[in-house]
């Protein structure tokens, strides 16, 4: 054995008599082998990483660590790289072997922590560390996050835009895993694929109000395909004010303000007319301009015709990329509250929209009910990411597809066997 004995204990007892006579024992224990130092594991087990100064690891080949025979058992692994990203690995439940299973990082540096216990229960430790090679090829995968730093509604989405098609299941795992979101507090949430080249991100339910939103890519030198790696990425800090929502009953021709549940606002409103309904479903503010120039040829109404109009609006509220907004709509107060005239936006009065428009922010939520448009459509035409239900969420991502709801597989770094 490559390591110190195991120490003897020595027990020591001293007799006291008590003023009855009664004899009480009191013992105490030095030199316990469980709180000694761990002993030098080198050898005790076997790596297949490189050993000589100089050598490079295959970023491509599974790490490897194994107990020799007769001489213990391994009862832990840990293995990170410089930049503090973890290999997940898998420990056999005799502690004879572990191996990794997520790809290592080309060109990185990793240090493995080996615990040990010999036969008799002693505690040891190997620290190992190497150096992987360079990627073999020059095509990077970068990923750009949205949106840009700031404050945003609780219903503001996180996205992810990638500069090369990803379309094999395989590959936008190994992508998907990599892209890390924290919010504080925590929240559980899911990236789902949009097309090949983008990911949205989204808790179940809104996220938290006054929440700090971290995004990253840990994507830099892993390997996503024979002839693409991850590069490094910008990360993304942003974060939460209050749950601002703008419910709009077409029907009744109301817009209902809350603020944190509790309702600040109620304002009669004009929305989409026959052949123009409004959308239904909720939308997520997009930007807000103080001045639009709004035609009617902009969203296929023939020129000249009797719907065609060229208007000035003010304190306008986009909600949707294709044209519908909440605005100023003076021309239409006599049937705000009463009918809905518009052409597909939700107009008001111009003191009410320049209300509407210094409370809310981009990602708020601005919703319509009971109109006779369409529903408003996931993705494209803005985020109507909060449309789609959890589990069909969870059907587009790469991880969490067809399981049931906790963490992805690949957030548990290291699993231990149970106890023999």
């Amino acid at each position: 054995m490559n390591h110190t004995p195991r120490t003897r204990t020595v027990v020591s007892c001293t007799l006291l008599v008590t003023a009855l006579g009664a004899g009480v024992t009191a013992c105490g224990s030095d030199g316990n082998p469980l709180s000694a130092r761990p002993y030098d594991a080198a050898g005790l087990i076997s790596f297949n990483g490189p050993t000589e100064a100089g050598k490079r690891a295959d970023p491509d080949k599974p790490l490897e660590v194994t107990a020799n025979s007769g001489e213990g058992r391994i009862t832990d692994v840990t293995a990170q790289d410089s930049t503090g990203r973890y290999v997940a690995g898998e420990l056999a439940a005799d502690g004879s072997r572990w191996h990794s299973t997520s790809p290592l990082a080309a060109n990185a540096h990793y240090t493995v922590t080996v615990s040990t216990e010999d036969e008799d229960g002693a505690p040891g430790r190997k620290v190992l560390t190497f150096d992987t090679s360079k990627p073999a090829s020059k095509k990077r995968l970068n990923v750009t996050f949205g949106p840009e730093k700031g404050t945003y509604g609780v219903g503001q989405p996180i996205t992810a835009q990638l500069d090369h098609e990803i379309k094999d299941k395989a590959q936008r795992a190994i992508v998907e895993r990599a892209l890390r979101v924290e919010s504080t507090p925590a929240v559980a949430g899911a990236w789902h694929w949009v097309d090949n080249k983008e990911l949205h991100y989204r808790p179940k339910e809104y996220w938290p109000v006054h929440a700090t939103i971290e995004v990253r890519s840990n994507l830099d030198g892993v390997k996503i395909g024979d002839r693409l790696w991850g590069t490094v990425s910008k990360p993304l800090t942003i974060t939460t004010g209050d749950r601002i929502e703008a419910v709009t009953d077409a029907a009744t021709h109301q817009m209902t303000v809350f603020k944190n549940g509790q309702e600040i606002n109620q304002i009669p409103v004009t929305t989409g007319k026959a052949g123009f309904e409004t959308r239904n479903g909720v939308k997520v503010v997009l930007a807000k301009q103080y001045f639009v120039r709004m035609r009617g040829t902009t969203v296929g109404i023939a020129e000249g015709s009797a719907d065609d109009y060229d208007l000035p609006v003010y304190y306008a509220t986009r909600v949707t990329w294709s044209g519908e907004y909440v605005h100023a709509a003076p021309w239409s107060v006599g049937s705000q509250g009463y009918a809905n005239v518009s052409h597909g936006c939700t107009g008001m009065s111009t003191s009410n929209a320049e209300w509407f428009f210094e409370t809310v922010r981009e990602g708020d939520l601005v919703s319509v009910v009971n109109s006779n448009g369409d529903d408003m459509e996931p993705f494209g035409n803005g985020f109507g990411d909060w449309n789609v239900d959890w589990q069909k969420w969870r059907e587009g991502s790469a991880l969490f597809n067809g399981r049931p709801e906790g963490p992805a597989p690949s957030d548990a770094l290291r699993i231990q066997p149970a106890a023999l």
